[in-house]
């Protein structure tokens, strides 16, 4: 599992909620909910944080 440095997680907010992020296995999560009631996800790609909202992503980064 690639663990992101806390010091780099400290500054990383969430671009839809603006709130920061933990993360949590693979994924970083906003600490605030979106519209749809849940927290955001984003996933970690070989130690890259995509901070894209899933419209934002091509179909090779949804199912890799």
């Amino acid at each position: 599992m690639a663990k992101i440095n806390e010091s780099l997680l400290a500054l990383l907010r969430c671009p839809v909620t603006n709130s920061p992020l933990i993360q949590v296995g693979e994924e970083l999560l906003s600490t605030a909910n979106s519209e749809g009631g849940t927290p955001v996800r984003y996933k970690i790609d070989e130690g890259i944080a995509l901070l894209l909202t899933p419209e934002q992503l091509s179909p090779e980064q949804l199912t890799a």
